[in-house]
């Protein structure tokens, strides 16, 4: 796997998670589960390769659109994020939960609007 010029893997999948974490204070209503806002160091292993995998499969959709990503609308840009995150529930687990795996449309607001975050965080790093 290919990095980009000057981010490690470690320091992808932080960024990916520094920005869900910002973006849950910002979009969720009321009190976050702990979990949601775990720093990295709380953060289990499985969590932390997802993590790595999406900013990397962005960082390439980005890279290999040379740029042009920033046309996306919002919402576009939310849903690659969130169905590459599907797609490692599926790597990571044998049954995930329903919440895990579900489709955009079923995807609560503060969820939605939190991955489209992600996406224009990557974009700008």
């Amino acid at each position: 796997m290919t990095r980009g010029v000057g981010i490690s893997q470690i320091e992808g999948a932080r960024v990916f998670r520094e920005a869900w974490i910002e973006g849950v204070h910002r979009h969720f209503p009321g009190e976050p589960k702990p979990g949601y806002v775990a720093p990295w160091e709380d953060t289990p292993q499985w969590e932390r390769e997802a993590a790595d995998a999406v900013y990397e499969q962005v960082r390439q959709f980005i890279e290999l659109s040379d740029g042009h990503t920033s046309k996306l609308s919002r919402e576009q840009k939310g849903r690659f994020v969130a169905v590459c995150w599907t797609a490692q529930m599926f790597k990571h687990f044998e049954d995930p939960k329903p919440g895990y795996v579900a489709d955009w449309p079923d995807l609560p607001a503060w969820q939605q609007e939190t991955d489209a975050d992600i996406f224009e965080v990557i974009e700008k790093s």
